[in-house]
């Protein structure tokens, strides 16, 4: 199916119609040969001129796919078309599926079931904890997680997938052979290698800021469901999670403090019917007849062993608290207590949010 795939690529680049056009093309063509059997009125209301026709029928007759084998073996990367068997079957029920889809990495997953994590690029340490322990569970009970390579939750819901046979597939806002953000470039090698990079962008496509929010439909439109971990009310995640209502997709959301910026965007979206989530068990049981893997809960952090420092970390909860107001709930002194927090935030146990302490876990 590679081969036809590459046909059509081919017919994209020398008939350089618009998107819309080109979708439709394929809609009603079942191969690039099919375009010579359109009426002439079809041809002129789509804009494939002569000269266009000729040059496409000339390379239809060639025994390879010339410069696009070249571009894409030199990428180590393929294409793929709508009219494939394993092109995702929820894709296509959106209003604007992609006609071509370029990947490198591990086809197969498309043909797996699929569920989006997305959220805060710029999330709290309890936040990222969660994208990767709910995602790491996702992977264990048979879903294979999507999400988009950003900063924050994207990266640690790949990270948490990955590890899983299911595994992880990253669409991309740029092409496949470009990595962004580049400080993710190690994670972009291993779900490469691992995982699917995945993007409806031709190669060499840099990061535009536009591309980003129409990718999020395709997130969510190849996706069961979508997952918001963290995210502000203007966040781009809710985005993905509008995208998701229109498509029909059910949509879930971990809440969070009502003094927390980072979590008013996923309590507003609990508030307008999506499901609350607090264990995996919430997820899976929406989607029972999808998946017959038992469901295996995030994992539980331990309580810190020394016993100073289990005094502090029982004086917090899940909510920001002063230091005056952490010295009247400990009994600690000031010095005392900036230093077992200090301890506790390097190992993992708590942070620094909005001029206050909480637990991270």
């Amino acid at each position: 199916m590679e081969i036809l795939a590459r046909r059509w690529l081919q017919a994209q680049q020398i008939l350089a119609l618009t998107p819309a056009n080109f979708r439709h093309v394929m809609t009603i063509c079942e191969t690039p040969q099919s375009i010579f059997e359109l009426p002439k009125a079809m041809h002129e209301h789509l804009g494939i001129s002569s000269s266009r026709r000729q040059r496409l029928q000339k390379q239809l007759l060639a025994p390879d796919n010339g410069a696009v084998d070249d571009a894409l073996n030199s990428a180590n990367a393929d294409v793929m078309c709508m009219h494939d068997d394993d092109y995702p079957a929820l894709l296509k029920e959106i209003h604007d599926p992609p006609p071509l889809l370029y990947y490198r990495g591990r086809r197969e997953l498309l043909s797996q079931v699929l569920f989006a994590v997305v959220g805060s690029r710029r999330p709290s340490r309890m936040g990222r904890a969660d994208a990767q322990a709910f995602a790491g569970a996702l992977g264990q009970a048979g879903f294979t997680v999507v999400s988009g390579l950003a900063l924050g939750v994207d990266a640690a819901a790949h990270m948490g997938a990955i590890a899983t046979p299911a595994s992880t597939v990253a669409v991309l806002g740029t092409g496949v052979d470009h990595c962004y953000p580049r400080s993710n470039a190690a994670l972009y090698q291993q779900i490469g290698s691992e995982g699917l990079l995945l993007s409806e962008l031709p190669l060499g496509s840099p990061p535009l800021r536009h591309q980003f929010p129409r990718r999020n439909r395709l997130i969510s439109g190849m996706s069961l469901g979508v997952l918001v971990v963290e995210a502000a009310r203007h966040s781009g995640s809710l985005i993905t999670a509008r995208q998701a209502l229109e498509q029909n997709r059910e949509v879930f959301a971990i809440p969070g403090s009502i003094h927390n910026p980072a979590s008013r965007g996923c309590n507003a979206l609990i508030k307008q019917g999506a499901k609350l989530v607090e264990t995996l068990a919430d997820i899976v049981e929406e989607f029972s007849a999808w998946t017959s893997v038992a469901a295996a809960e995030p994992a539980a952090g331990k309580h810190p062993g020394p016993s100073l420092h289990s005094q502090v970390y029982d004086a917090l909860g899940y909510e920001p608290l002063s230091l005056d107001e952490l010295v009247q709930h400990s009994g600690l002194g000031v010095t005392e207590l900036l230093a077992d927090l200090s301890d506790l935030e390097v190992e993992g146990w708590v942070e620094q949010l909005h001029g206050g302490w909480q637990r991270c876990r």
